[in-house]
């Protein structure tokens, strides 16, 4: 019985959306806008990388010929020599918003049509009642922040008050997110997670898609940095998912990275959560070696999108995407005969672009294996026509929104 894998690489989108322009977004693209940017010698930086983009593996998968599709143009470097090795194309989400488990969702099945809510970039940005609330059933002598702004940023200007005062951070931004950052020892890291779900359940009414725990250590002198116990408390999937259908069919499922917390735990099988991309590459591969016939592996690769693509830095998102490129001989190589593999991304988060949000943008779809016949698939109008030709490919019924394309 044949298996799947499925890498999302959070945020590696290759061309602005149709309707970017609704979003702020026209013009947008994160894998061309990189590689220009190396092209041009500003993706150097010393000890880390230098020169032109340099993505050899990918681009044999049919990268840059997908990134064509989209943007109409071959990124710098990206060209293919002969004949792809899997079948790649480009799709369109439809789902309203430019969010990570929208885009997520849409890949699995469940487009989602109406937008998300979000807060207003005023100041204070969060509703006064959702405030009192937050700080009478949390305990809080307060809050601070309350408004939008860079995570790291915010932890810089406000992380020593915090610890004084014991009022923790929460902010937003252009996504449907309310974030609490909190010191891990003078907090705590189990207080910041209960308040968490205290905020979870008070942001239902205002239909906030995510309130994300962001731990940090370190003190004003020494400075703060943020740790890797971020937590996501999502909205559950309004429907039925690729996940739902493969655990209905009592089929092994493998969750890599921050699959578990986007679907808010729900059908995700075993959940590893190791840390950086490298880390969770090496457990999917990992897990793949002893993956039943008929399994499953979804995989986030996080990094991309929150240490490269919000902080605005084009050398490391194309180190990072250097990085991940050296290791597909390895993804290709642990594949079985009738394995599966498909890398995709959930949305864009151009480091070029200006603010530091997501960006509307559609996405990479390569599809390779020993089984699967190189070619293009075109353009695909859903991000669901991945689930679907993964739940095709492993003989899972399908009512589901997308087409399959295998």
């Amino acid at each position: 019985m044949p298996r799947a894998l499925m890498i999302v690489l959070d945020s590696v989108g290759i061309g602005g959306a149709p309707d970017a322009e609704a979003y702020g977004d026209a013009g947008s693209d994160t894998l061309g806008h990189i590689a220009e940017r190396c092209a041009a010698g500003l993706g150097d930086r010393a000890g880390l990388r230098a020169g032109a983009l340099r993505l050899p593996h990918l681009a044999a998968l049919g990268l840059g010929l997908a990134a064509a599709g989209a943007s109409g143009r071959i990124p710098p470097g990206l060209n293919t020599a002969g004949r792809p090795a899997g079948a790649y194309g480009h799709a369109v989400e439809t789902a309203a918003g430019k969010d990570t488990p929208s885009g997520h969702w849409e890949i699995t099945g469940l487009p989602m049509p109406e937008p998300w809510g979000h807060f207003p970039e005023t100041r204070p940005a969060f509703p006064a009642a959702l405030t009192q609330a937050l700080i009478t059933e949390g305990g809080l002598p307060g809050i601070l922040g309350d408004r939008h702004a860079p995570g790291v940023a915010i932890i810089d200007e406000l992380g020593a008050e915090h610890v004084r005062t014991g009022r923790p951070i929460c902010y937003t931004s252009a996504d449907s997110v309310f974030q609490i950052a909190a010191h891990e020892e003078a907090f705590g890291l189990e207080a910041l997670y209960a308040l968490c779900r205290v905020a979870r359940r008070l942001c239902d009414p205002y239909r906030v898609c995510r309130v994300i725990a962001r731990p940090f250590v370190g003190s004003a002198k020494a400075g703060f940095r943020r740790t890797g116990n971020r937590k996501d408390f999502a909205v559950a999937p309004p429907g039925r998912t690729l996940l739902d259908r493969a655990e209905a069919a009592g089929r092994s499922i493998v969750s890599v990275g921050k699959i578990g917390d986007i679907f808010a735990h729900r059908a995700t099988g075993r959940e590893i959560k190791p840390g950086p991309n490298a880390a969770c590459l090496q457990a999917g591969l990992d897990a793949l070696a002893d993956l039943t016939d008929g399994g499953l592996i979804f995989v986030n690769l996080v990094d991309f999108d929150t240490e490269y693509g919000h902080r605005r830095d084009v050398p490391g998102y194309a180190a990072e995407l250097e990085a991940f490129d050296a290791r597909v001989p390895e993804i290709q190589a642990a594949l079985r005969p009738g394995d599966l593999a498909i890398i995709t991304a959930d949305h864009g988060n151009d480091p070029t672009w200006t603010g530091t949000n997501h960006t509307r943008e559609q996405v990479p779809v390569l599809a390779f294996g020993p089984g699967v016949t190189p070619r293009s698939i075109g353009r695909r109008d859903s991000l669901s026509d991945i689930g679907a030709t993964v739940a095709a490919h492993l003989g899972l019924p399908w009512d589901g929104a997308g087409r399959p394309f295998l």
